[in-house]
């Protein structure tokens, strides 16, 4: 029986594969946490929990009418981003997928009239940087698939896939990580403005609004209370978290909805990036499971 073994909140932004060099420049000569928490994560939780298979929930894989997971059995070649190919630009990508268990995804959707889910293998269909930039850093020898947002799912369709991820999971002989690989509140500065708000310190964070809305989504996270964060997602959405949270929802959903009570750990400081907020936050399984019991 297979079993989620822990799961994360994952920062993917370009800043994390510029150079040193220049990630410095841009931060005031400082370092930003995003890197060595990174670094962290692979030495001090995927070292020592060993997963099988991790799970990447792209907040940049937009999808219309149905979810999609990819169903490769390996990806590799060179990406190129086409928002940002001056810092992205013909990185190399080599990983084992997973096809067993995106088929047993697609399978729970199956004759469902409120969900719809397919496994693609297409060769040609495209990887986005929410999985991609992570591999430098977090990259061992386990499978990775990707997962990607519907935009035009509700919250409960998020958490719905979630759900039946956890059971495609249990189904399979696998210890996975999730990652929900995106940002908390995610608006830009105007392009005229944007280059004075290019440091970590979170005052550069859009608007007030967004750093409160952000801390208390995060206060949640570290008391273990998922409820309160989904309960409140319709004034959270407010501030434009990536991807409307599809990533976190799907997350959570996985972990148990609201009667997940994993608290947060801190693996970065709560950083800028041209306006939207970033954070690493690890959800380690309780002792007694995801939801308590």
């Amino acid at each position: 029986m297979g079993e989620i073994i822990g799961a994360g909140l994952i920062a993917h932004v370009p800043t994390i594969v510029l150079p040193e060099a220049t990630r410095r420049v841009l931060n005031d000569g400082e370092e930003i946490s995003l890197v060595p928490g990174l670094r962290r994560l692979r030495s001090e939780v995927l070292d020592r929990l060993r997963p099988d298979t991790i799970v990447v929930l792209d907040a940049h894989w937009f999808t219309t009418v149905e979810f999609v997971v990819a169903g490769h059995a390996r990806r590799s070649g060179f990406y190129t981003s086409e928002e940002l190919p001056r810092g992205m630009s013909s990185m190399p990508y080599d990983f084992p997928g997973d096809p067993e268990l995106a088929e047993a995804l697609a399978a729970q959707a199956a004759g469902r009239d409120d969900m719809w889910i397919t496994a693609v293998d297409n060769p040609y269909l495209p990887v986005h940087y929410p999985t991609i930039n992570l591999l430098q850093y977090l990259q061992g020898d386990e499978r990775w698939i990707s997962i990607g947002c519907c935009q035009t799912a509700e919250p409960n369709d998020s958490l719905l896939v979630g759900t039946l991820l956890a059971k495609a999971i249990a189904q399979l002989d696998r210890r996975v990580v999730i990652l929900a690989s995106g940002a908390l509140s995610h608006t830009f500065w105007p392009l005229r403005q944007l280059r004075a708000h290019e440091a970590s310190d979170p005052r550069h964070i859009f608007s007030d609004r967004a750093r409160s809305a952000d801390a208390a989504v995060l206060d949640a996270f570290w008391r273990g209370d998922h409820a309160a964060v989904i309960d409140d997602m319709p004034n959270y959405l407010q501030v434009k978290p990536e991807a409307r949270f599809g990533h976190y929802l799907m997350m959570a959903g996985a972990l148990g909805g609201p009667k997940c009570v994993a608290p947060g750990i801190a693996f970065s400081d709560y950083e800028n990036s041209v306006g939207t907020a970033q954070m690493h936050v690890w959800f380690e399984r309780p002792q007694h499971g995801w939801t308590g019991w």
